[in-house]
């Protein structure tokens, strides 16, 4: 049987077309010429994501992911963020897929009602993946420079782990 939710964007495409032969538009040729600019601006933007993706590639192979976790450890664990999530959070900012597949070993190892796995799923959907973000949008718009967007990107990115510790202390408590 249909459900309603079937037919919702069949009816929105629908709709935009009728809505544009109502006001007398060309609608393929506007189309045509819509589908061109996404496909430019998607060639713009394959060399920051090629770059990107080889970067986070590198930092997860070299081993400076577990480095830097076992670095940082020590603070994390004093300020009472959970050592099992730092290298969620470390890397979140960089890579959506790579969170994704720390994430659900956190969730596998833990179990989601640990305070490891509350932790890292209020981070993992109340931050971004910054660095893809950043070059997706910039790259797409040709900005090159991003002034303050990084450090503020980023500070947000820091007050996302503080906040999912807090959230989970106070809202969620063992």
């Amino acid at each position: 049987m249909a459900n309603v939710g079937d037919f919702v964007m069949p009816m929105v495409i629908a709709g935009i077309f009728l809505w544009g032969l109502s006001r007398g538009q060309d609608v393929f040729a506007l189309f045509v010429e819509g589908a061109g600019e996404g496909l430019k601006t998607a060639a713009s933007i394959i060399p920051a994501l090629v770059c990107l993706l080889t970067v986070v590639s590198m930092f997860k192979a070299s081993g400076a992911l577990d480095v830097l976790t076992s670095t940082l450890a020590p603070l994390a664990e004093a300020v009472g963020f959970p050592r099992q999530v730092l290298p969620l959070a470390l890397l979140r900012p960089l890579s959506g897929s790579g969170a994704m597949v720390l994430f659900r070993d956190i969730l596998e190892t833990w179990g989601p009602d640990s305070f490891p796995g509350r932790v890292a799923s209020v981070l993992e959907g109340s931050s971004e993946t910054t660095f893809y973000t950043i070059a997706v949008y910039y790259g797409a718009t040709h900005v090159r420079n991003t002034r303050h967007t990084l450090a503020a990107a980023l500070a947000a990115d820091v007050t996302a782990a503080a906040a999912s510790v807090l959230a989970v202390r106070l809202l969620l408590p063992s």
